[in-house]
């Protein structure tokens, strides 16, 4: 049990980290991340600590993914990275193993072309014996609506779909591990919007690019907590890493870069919770299905109407339907 002292330097890292998560543009922001590092002590893994554990990464060619991996690696883990490109993927593991001292090995898959997603999974099974961390970090806010070639909305289809059939066909993998943890990178975004159904995919009509992937990081958080219902063996966390400056923001956001501009969070400040969750061996593993900013458990809404919309029956629906779509008859559950 912790003493008066202790007790007193909890509250006030609590009240102080309250004050900073109330008004988004410093919770957000650099000022929270540099804050709360400084508040809660934040180390980063020791050289060598998770040796023998192998990470598979989507997104793994830029931004918060790059960092991630970097981390990763540098900390002793096999990581493989996937990218769209098969050059550039390989290109970038290259680098990462060159400046982290790691192993990084390279795939390529468009996570919103389910047979790929299925063809990646064959090829992971069939090279490692093993998977300690699967973190579902591909993804993009496009201004613009593709179809998947299963004929999907593409953001929904790769941060959606992809990953549920990613995490079905490896959980088993996962699972023999026996600390094994699946990750998923979201966004404050996620806070605007309902959990949606029925109109998860946005037609051609109404699409706006910004609501579609708020609808799709909804959608992940929630199935985030679902998995870790139903799963056993496993711990499953999402999080979001706050306003980072990333190539998918300046290409996605340039006008809101512009206007936050230097308050925005290096790439590694926005990935630090996830590598935090990946390779933390007290906390991360001591419950499952948070959402998580800044190496804190956050709750799931800020605006009425969006827990409002947070039903069991949306929620069993929302499974159903991404299962159906992902061509998932069977998943795991809890024993």
């Amino acid at each position: 049990m912790p003493g008066p002292s202790q007790a007193f330097a909890d509250a006030l890292r609590r009240v102080v980290d309250g004050a900073i998560e109330a008004p988004v543009v410093t919770s957000y922001t650099r000022i929270g991340a540099e804050i709360r590092s400084r508040l809660d002590h934040w180390s980063a893994p020791r050289p060598g600590s998770l040796g023998g554990r192998v990470v598979l990464l989507t997104g793994g060619t830029s931004g918060l993914g790059r960092a991630a991996a970097s981390a990763l690696a540098g900390a002793g883990a096999c990581v493989v990275i996937t990218g769209r490109t098969a050059m550039r993927s390989r290109e970038v593991a290259a680098q990462l193993a060159r400046t982290s001292g790691g192993r990084v090995e390279a795939e390529s898959c468009d996570l919103g072309d389910l047979d790929a997603v299925r063809a990646l999974a064959e090829r992971v099974l069939a090279r490692h014996d093993r998977l300690d961390v699967l973190v579902h970090n591909a993804g993009a806010l496009s201004a613009t609506r593709h179809e998947s070639p299963q004929g999907f909305e593409h953001t929904v289809a790769s941060q959606v779909y992809g990953p549920f059939v990613l995490t079905t066909a490896l959980l088993p993998l996962v699972q023999a591990t026996g600390s094994g943890r699946v990750l998923t990178v979201s966004s404050g975004g996620m806070y605007t919007s309902r959990l949606e159904v029925e109109h998860l995919e946005m037609s051609p009509t109404a699409y706006r690019g910004a609501e579609q992937y708020a609808r799709a990081k909804r959608a992940q958080v929630t199935l985030n907590e679902m998995w870790a219902e139903r799963t056993s063996d496993v711990v499953f966390h999402a999080m979001h890493p706050g306003w980072a400056d990333t190539p998918g923001v300046a290409e996605s956001l340039p006008a809101f870069r512009r206007a936050v501009g230097p308050l925005l969070r290096t790439a590694a400040q926005g990935a630090d919770t996830l590598v935090w969750l990946a390779a933390g061996d007290h906390e991360p593993l001591a419950s499952s299905g948070g959402f998580w900013l800044d190496r804190r458990r956050r709750g799931l809404h800020r605006l009425p109407h969006t827990a409002l919309s947070d039903t069991p029956a949306r929620r069993d629906a929302l499974w159903r339907l991404v299962a159906e779509r992902a061509g998932v008859d069977t998943v795991p559950v809890r024993g």
